[in-house]
C-alpha cells in the first residue's frame, strides 16, 4: 500500500479506515492480486469466494467492509492511520478478535437463515473492538487525539454527553459538573488532548451532524440550523461555510 509492504501472519487483522487502495501478494516478487477488481457485480445473494493459484498450503483471507459515517468527523479522521494492523496470535488482548473472526468464518462456511445480517453485526463488533485496541494503545502519558480522549475518564464522559445530546444548550459549567471536575481542569484537558475547547467541540459536532442531515434528508435548512444551535439561517450558513468551504445549500446540491 502506497509503496510500503506489511507482512501478514496467521490470525492477523488489517483494516483500511479510509478504503486506501492496496494489493495482496505472496512472498517477495510473487503475484499481486486486487480482490476488489475481481469481485462479481452486486447485489450478492451469497458470500462471494475468490480463488487464486493452486498452492498445496492455501492461505485463506476473510474480507469485508463497513460504512461508518462518523469517519468523516475530522477529530476521528486525524486519530486513525491509513492502515491498522493487529496480530491476534499470542496476544493477551486478542481473544475477542479471534472469537469474533471464528464466528464470522462459521457463518460463511455453514450458511444459515439470517447469516448476512449476522455478518453485518459481527463486522460492527469487530470494528468496535479494533477501536478499543487503538484506544488501549494511546493510554500512555502525553497521548493526544480523539482516541486518547476516549481513554481519559473525564474527557470520555464529556464527549459522551455531547454526542448523546448535541442540541442541548450545554455550558462549560454544565459539562464540568456532569464530569465531576472543575471548569478549568476540563478546559485544560480538552486543550491538551484535543487541541480545542469543549464548547468549540460541541459546535463542530453540531455542524457535522448538520452536514449529515443536509446530505440524507430534505429537511428545511432553517430547521437544521436551529437544531445545530444557530438562531438564524444566515449565522448557520456562515459557520457552515467556514467549516466546509461552501454554504449549506451548495453542499446539499453537490452531494
Amino acid at each position: 500500500m502506497d509503496g510500503e509492504d506489511a507482512a501478514l501472519e496467521e490470525g492477523d487483522v488489517v483494516v483500511f479506515p479510509f478504503g486506501t487502495g492496496h494489493q495482496l501478494g505472496a512472498g517477495d516478487g510473487g503475484r499481486l492480486v486486487l480482490p476488489t477488481r475481481d469481485l462479481p457485480p452486486k447485489p450478492w445473494r451469497e458470500i462471494p469466494v475468490l480463488r487464486y493459484g493452486e498452492e498445496s498450503s492455501p492461505v485463506r483471507l476473510l474480507c469485508g467492509f463497513l460504512q461508518c459515517d462518523a469517519i468523516d468527523f475530522e477529530p476521528l479522521r486525524q486519530a486513525l492511520p491509513k492502515l491498522i494492523h493487529i496480530r491476534t496470535r499470542g496476544a493477551n488482548d486478542g481473544g475477542w478478535l479471534r472469537e469474533t473472526i471464528r464466528q464470522m468464518v462459521t457463518e460463511v462456511d455453514v450458511p444459515r437463515s439470517g447469516g448476512i445480517a449476522m455478518l453485518a453485526r459481527l463486522t460492527e463488533i469487530l470494528f468496535i473492538e479494533i477501536l478499543r485496541h487503538r484506544i488501549m494503545m494511546t493510554e500512555q502519558p502525553g497521548a493526544t487525539g480523539w482516541l486518547a480522549a476516549l481513554g481519559d475518564r473525564s474527557l470520555s464522559r464529556c464527549l459522551s454527553l455531547i454526542h448523546a445530546e448535541p442540541a442541548r444548550d450545554w455550558t462549560l459549567e454544565d459539562l464540568s459538573r456532569a464530569c465531576a471536575t472543575s471548569r478549568s481542569v476540563l478546559a485544560e484537558r480538552f486543550q491538551t488532548v484535543l487541541q480545542t475547547s469543549p464548547i468549540r467541540y460541541l459546535r463542530d459536532w453540531r455542524l457535522y451532524l448538520a452536514r449529515i442531515a443536509l446530505a440524507t434528508t430534505r429537511r428545511p435548512i432553517a430547521d437544521i440550523a436551529q437544531e445545530a444551535g444557530y438562531a438564524t439561517e444566515a449565522a448557520f450558513s456562515r459557520a457552515f461555510s467556514r467549516a466546509y468551504g461552501v454554504p449549506p445549500g451548495t453542499w446539499r446540491l453537490a452531494d
